[in-house]
């Protein structure tokens, strides 16, 4: 009973009431939202469009993602982080409704983009929030759950979806808006405004404290697209998401190549995600002792090497092999990742660079499919060996790029606040 009790306070003890309504509304909010997985097959056989014309609704929907996601982070700085994520959800609500009923095809893309704008706004909001409540000691637990409940959601959703799908598409629509009301709800009922956390009360110091690559007289967005070591930091990032990316996107076409139909395709997946939700949660105590840095670039190699060994992979006990190294690898990176982009984040613009960091994520979602599906027909099995060679040259960036990234980070601490008062004084804890 002792080793649970400790168990549990090193996973999720000590953190604000505030993240676990934050963490609540996440999990509602990815539960519910499952109607645009099956868009395509929507488009097809309701609305009879053909695949070409539903591949390019779909694909306004990610634009408006990439969108959503700049949209989002300007929002939550200006606005605050409160009143992004509810405009986000109950416009949600409104623009679904209006999918569920929606004929004409050409209103069904303008939805769809529309939709793909308010899906994306929450993520920095939530992740600034987040930062704001959570002192920085207890941040790597606060995002290991935020990535389980995200997956956890995820998880949820793909099973509700296949069900409510066989029904009634209408009723897939209705009930996604009705669980984004649902969480809509709970940050209205539960979670303050945390923006005055991410502002220092007292005047800031001079600009000569700051770090060189975030002088300016007029921070904004264009601060994290000129500060070199995010910008580093991001690109890394990248390369993880190309990799992580080639799960639904060319591993399919490489199985169907080995003759390994979609219901073997289905269980490798499946195996990924049941190991997150239930691994996950006994992370935070394997990596808090290393270097963040150290712990990223062992993660991105277990990518690489688990990516790389489907160079030999032509059953599915090896891609289930496989599977089982490159998921320890995400599992390993998800806590690191959000609290170094964190780190480097100035207070004042927390919301802006988290709207650039998930930048990678649709941008990848692009480069994915585009480059790696020519790869892999030009290469054929050769491609896994790229694959994983760029992924072993990531994890390598990543020591490189740690000592400097620390002292960039002090630097910033230092400057934005010489003696802080953590967000733990301020926000009561549950």
């Amino acid at each position: 009973m002792h080793a649970l009790r400790r168990w549990w306070h090193d996973t999720a003890g000590g953190l604000p009431a505030t993240f676990w309504y934050l963490w609540a509304g996440l999990l509602i909010n990815r539960a519910g939202a499952f109607a645009m997985l099956f868009l395509s097959l929507y488009l097809t056989d309701v609305r009879g469009a053909s695949e070409g014309l539903a591949g390019t609704v779909v694909g306004a929907y990610g634009a408006g993602g990439a969108a959503g996601v700049l949209l989002g982070g300007v929002l939550a700085d200006r606005w605050g982080r409160r009143a992004t994520l509810l405009a986000a959800h109950l416009a949600t609500v409104g623009l679904m409704v209006a999918l569920a009923f929606t004929r004409p095809l050409l209103l069904i893309a303008v939805l769809s983009a529309l939709i793909g704008v308010v899906h994306s706004m929450p993520s920095p909001a939530f992740v600034a929030a987040i930062v704001d409540v959570v002192p920085a000691e207890r941040r790597s637990r606060a995002f290991n759950l935020q990535f389980w409940a995200f997956n956890l959601g995820m998880a949820v959703a793909s099973l509700l979806a296949g069900v409510l799908a066989e029904a009634s598409f209408t009723a897939l629509f209705l009930v996604d808006a009705g669980a984004t009301l649902t969480a809509a709800a709970v940050i209205a009922w539960k979670v303050p405004e945390t923006l005055r956390l991410a502002r220092p009360a007292a005047d800031p110091p001079p600009a000569t404290a700051a770090p060189k690559s975030i002088r300016t007289r007029r921070p904004g967005l264009h601060t994290a697209l000129t500060d070199r070591t995010f910008l580093v930091f991001v690109g890394l990032t990248f390369v993880l998401a190309v990799l992580t990316m080639q799960t639904s996107t060319i591993m399919p076409l490489a199985m169907r190549a080995d003759g390994l139909g979609p219901s073997a395709y289905g269980l490798v997946v499946a195996l990924g995600g049941a190991l997150i939700v239930v691994g996950q949660l006994f992370v935070p105590r394997l990596i808090d002792r290393h270097r963040k840095d150290v712990v990223l670039a062992a993660s991105t190699a277990l990518l690489a090497l688990g990516f790389g060994a489907l160079a030999i992979a032509d059953e599915l006990a090896i891609y289930l092999g496989a599977a089982v190294v490159w998921t320890v690898g995400s599992m390993l990176a998800a806590p690191p990742n959000a609290q170094i982009n964190a780190d480097l984040a100035p207070p004042q613009l927390r919301a802006r660079y988290q709207s650039v960091f998930y930048l990678t994520f649709p941008a990848a979602a692009f480069v994915a499919p585009t480059l790696g599906g020519v790869s892999l027909q030009h290469l054929g099995d050769r491609h896994w060996l790229i694959v994983g060679g760029l992924g072993l040259l990531a994890a390598l960036g990543h020591l490189l790029a740690g000592p400097s990234r620390e002292r960039h980070v002090a630097a910033l601490r230092r400057a934005v606040d010489p003696e802080p008062a953590t967000p733990a004084d301020r926000v009561p804890t549950g």
